[in-house]
């Protein structure tokens, strides 16, 4: 398999910082503030490896990190510390080494994130068509009728009626929304996929449709994603491997199955006895 993502020592600190951050805080410690300085440890040392056409889950509870390693890679922020490298064949981009010129093309081209809060992702000021048209113009993709006909499909793909592309995201239910959302995302066809807790919030059969919807995204086009979740119902279903994170580290990390079926953290054992 082609490796598409590598992270290394991904961290991130709010606050001063002081030498005694790491040393105090993280699971053993049942915190991740620092006892000395106040600084929030939200993340520290994530590494991993992703590869083409993979579905990687981040699971965890609020406040273990999670959607702080996606917004690092999308760019929302930029980390304390580490390194992540992009094989966007034939190059490698190294994300955070990268100028803000660079950094807009990823997210607006090879990127795509899809966020719990659709207020986050869409622009409510402009129909759902003209969000995928927005994203089609950052792209380059200038032809009007070219980005009516991609805007259309991308729609009908998502179960988005067509008759409603004209319409205000505002006017949509939350899981029409999210629909949209994905839409936008998938306009550019991007390699990498940030999914950051879609279904938390909607129902559960909209939860079902959106999950499905995902899977046939991924079997269609190929595309590696990242799913940050703490629902195990969506990592069972998505991910094939897993990193359960606790106070902004990784605790245990493998096969979603195994994961599942043997978890070998008292924490993660916790959360699968809990979902029973």
């Amino acid at each position: 398999m082609d490796k598409i993502l590598e992270v290394k020592g991904l961290s991130q600190v709010y606050g001063p910082g002081c030498e005694l951050c790491i040393s105090s805080t993280g699971p053993e410690f049942e915190t991740n503030i620092c006892p000395h300085c106040g600084s929030i440890v939200a993340l520290h040392d994530l590494s991993f490896d992703l590869y083409k056409g993979e579905i990687l889950g981040i699971m965890g509870e609020s406040g273990s990190g999670k959607s702080t390693a996606v917004k690092c890679l999308y760019f929302d922020q930029m980390p304390y510390s580490g390194s992540a490298i992009f094989f966007d064949e034939p190059e490698q981009q190294h994300l955070f080494k990268l100028n803000p010129a660079q950094r807009r093309s990823l997210r607006n081209r090879r990127f795509g994130m899809v966020y719990q809060n659709p207020n986050l992702g869409l622009n409510f000021d402009i129909s759902a068509g003209g969000n995928i048209a927005e994203r089609l113009l950052m792209s380059q993709v200038m032809n009007y009728s070219e980005i009516r006909n991609r805007a259309q499909t991308l729609l009908a793909r998502t179960e988005v009626l067509i008759e409603r592309m004209d319409e205000l995201p505002k006017n949509f239910s939350g899981g029409m929304q999210q629909r949209v959302q994905i839409a936008k995302a998938l306009a550019t066809r991007p390699p990498l996929l940030f999914l950051d807790e879609v279904t938390t919030g909607l129902d559960l059969s909209v939860q079902a449709k959106i999950l499905d919807l995902i899977l046939e995204i991924q079997a269609e086009l190929d595309t590696a994603m990242i799913v940050v979740t703490h629902d195990l119902g969506v990592i069972r279903l998505l991910a094939g491997r897993t990193l359960v994170m606790k106070y902004g580290r990784v605790i245990e990390s493998g096969l979603t199955d195994q994961i599942l079926e043997d978890p070998q953290h008292a924490y993660t054992q916790q959360l699968v006895a809990s979902a029973l």
